[in-house]
């Protein structure tokens, strides 16, 4: 049994078991995490699609890791103006384990 949630303007196919690594959601480590919007369950043949979200179906999980990814470097330059300019982001992220599906 699978499912496709949405979280962070981004979709995920998850499983019981999986860990996720998805854009950053408030809580701490331990804290439960109900992710509400489901667009798909299959659970075998049976195959349910929302329109474009499922009714009453949610996902359960449990943060395991609140962190920062590596950093990206920026670099801009401008040729023969002398310009150039050095940026770096490190992108925050939660790492979910998934509990259960429920429909």
């Amino acid at each position: 049994m699978y499912a496709i949630v949405r979280t962070g303007g981004k979709q995920y196919q998850v499983a019981a078991g999986d860990q996720v690594r998805v854009e950053k959601l408030e809580g701490n480590v331990g804290d439960s995490v109900d992710l509400t919007e489901v667009l798909l369950v299959a659970d075998g043949e049976e195959i349910q699609v929302g329109q474009p979200l499922l009714e009453n179906c949610k996902v359960t999980a449990k943060i395991a890791e609140q962190g920062k990814a590596k950093k990206v470097i920026v670099f801009k330059k401008k040729r023969r103006k002398g310009y150039q300019k050095s940026n770096g982001h490190r992108q925050r992220f939660t790492k979910l384990k998934i509990d259960s599906i429920s429909i």
